[in-house]
């Protein structure tokens, strides 16, 4: 639960959301449903996450299904710690 809600902090900051973001958790639609949540957020949050997290994330792992929900975007992250 920790790493979703840094993840939840880190969407938040990169799309400024504000408290937009409260209620989000591992369900949370992104892609799609937010309409600030666009290809070149997908690359500020890969970024931001490569930084916090001290990762990369390969060209193939960055998929629509990655970045469907919180969840999967928290499956994501997991992978590489």
């Amino acid at each position: 639960m920790k790493l979703e809600n840094e993840i939840i902090n880190i969407v938040r900051d990169v799309l400024v959301l504000g408290d937009r973001a409260d209620k989000f958790n591992t369900t949370t639609a992104l892609m799609g449903d937010i309409p600030e949540f666009d290809s070149m957020s997908v690359v500020a949050i890969i970024t931001a996450l490569e930084d916090e997290y001290d990762c990369v994330f390969e060209d193939d792992e960055i998929t629509a299904d990655v970045f469907k929900t919180i969840g999967s975007l928290t499956q994501l992250v997991e992978s590489k710690l």
